[in-house]
């Protein structure tokens, strides 16, 4: 109006938008290049720093400038000019154009702009062409549903889509069909009960949204509400498993192992389903039993839990709470990490209410490699590497060792040579010397 003395349209508008729009990502980019401050902060006081601008060159520029505030804030769907029409058709074009020819580099830069940068794409660019297709879409729109519910059918839409499908072509088809439903059903009960169809569509979305938020199959509540009532948590198995070892017995009825683990036979009952369908547990009628791998994941679950109770104490934690705090710690049971915990505190035999320890045995198998610390009372083995000069004078490679009860509280390891002589070794020196197991232990501690 004050450059050319006539009263600005939608095209004239979309000129407009663009060079806002320009400026308000020019500015974004250049705040955060120069700022410790966050993209997203940048673009929160940038957008709404040129929002309020604009009202304010509204005020006083208000003898040029005839809007209808209500109209421009719910939109005007009803009185819609020949010129919004003619702009957003010309509007619809461009923006399926660039989509058609664009659609890679798009969404590259959407996705991962580091490897869109790295293969030549110029993401700058596309961010400004990315910003004037918004701008575009934004301006077109706001006659129709207002200024601020046109952010809405641009969410709305595609976020309802999202819940839906995770691939981003279907997610453009779903999109395009809630938002056109969203019009059509919201623009019918708007002239049923004569309200601002433009807030009519925006609701008839969001309350879309919400129903697809309710019922969708993968990432709905419902459906997350299903999964969750049926998942039976790992630690809950690795409870079962370490009761039906603790008892003793070579089977235990569903009842007494539900009087074990404290919990209801009907959860009890998807649990033993599931064991026995990972093949750890057999189940006969109403009495289950542990499979040769299920009492070899039992035992790696007594050993972890104590150890535990050993290095609980060994840091002062009360007696009281030892066996509690073990239970919660038997979970972490990592075969390294494990065995990291029982090589820091030597190799302990007992746990701090004298129940045995169990070995290593998953390491301890005929024919393999480990340090001499590992091994227990009655454990024989060939030496095929000594990495201590004194102790490779004593320990001849090649060479044959029984190893006996371990004295001093545990501290030291008594060695039988072939000769018949007897070595007493500290850990340390236990761990430079490497013998070749040659047979296994067929102790088992099931207590």
């Amino acid at each position: 109006k004050l450059l050319f003395g006539s009263q600005a349209y939608a095209p004239a508008m979309l000129v407009g938008s663009v060079f806002a729009a320009l400026f308000t990502v020019v500015v974004v980019g250049w705040v955060s290049r120069v700022s410790r401050i966050k993209e997203d902060t940048v673009i929160g006081i940038t957008y709404t720093g040129v929002f309020a601008l604009g009202g304010v060159l509204l005020s006083f520029f208000s003898r040029h400038v005839h809007i209808d505030v209500v109209h421009f804030l719910t939109g005007q769907l009803l009185a819609v000019r020949m010129a919004d029409l003619w702009a957003m058709a010309v509007v619809t074009v461009f923006v399926l154009s660039i989509y058609i020819l664009f659609f890679r580099s798009l969404q590259l830069v959407a996705f991962d702009r580091v490897l869109a940068a790295s293969i030549g794409i110029p993401v700058l660019a596309f961010d400004y062409l990315l910003t004037a297709c918004t701008s575009f879409v934004v301006v077109s729109g706001v006659n129709v549903v207002g200024v601020i519910l046109v952010v809405g059918l641009l969410i709305i839409p595609a976020a309802t889509a999202y819940l839906l499908c995770d691939r981003l072509p279907r997610m453009l088809a779903w999109s395009a069909f809630f938002g056109w439903t969203a019009f059509i059903v919201g623009y019918m009960w708007a002239e049923a009960v004569n309200v601002a169809p433009g807030s009519a569509v925006v609701v008839t979305g969001a309350a879309q949204f919400f129903l697809v938020l309710l019922v969708a199959p993968r990432y709905g509540v419902l459906a997350d509400w299903l999964r969750r009532r049926r998942m039976i948590p790992q630690t809950f198995v690795e409870d079962v498993l370490r009761s039906v070892l603790k008892s003793g017995r070579s089977s235990l009825s569903l009842g007494e192992l539900a009087d074990y683990v404290g919990t209801t036979p009907e959860r009890l009952t998807r649990v033993v389903q599931r064991l026995v369908r990972d093949h750890l547990l057999k189940r006969h009628d109403d009495r289950v039993q542990l499979t040769a791998d299920g009492r070899q994941y039992a035992r790696r679950l007594q050993r972890a839990h104590r150890l535990w109770e050993t290095y609980l104490a060994s840091v002062g934690t009360p007696q009281r709470e030892l066996h509690d705090r073990a239970d919660a710690m038997e979970h972490i049971h990592d075969e390294q990490a494990v065995d990291y915990l029982d090589d820091r505190m030597g190799h302990p035999l007992r746990d701090p209410h004298g129940s045995e320890i169990p070995e290593d045995f998953v390491h301890l198998v005929p024919g393999a490699d480990v340090p001499l610390a590992m091994l227990r009372d009655g454990h024989r083995a060939v030496i095929v590497r000594v990495d201590d000069r004194e102790l490779a004078e004593q320990l001849r490679v090649g060479e044959r060792v029984t190893v006996r009860a371990r004295t001093e509280e545990g501290k030291q390891w008594n060695v039988e040579l072939e000769d018949g002589r007897r070595l007493g070794l500290t850990h340390a020196q236990t761990d430079r010397v490497y013998v070749r197991l040659l047979e296994a232990d067929d102790r088992e501690d099931d207590s």
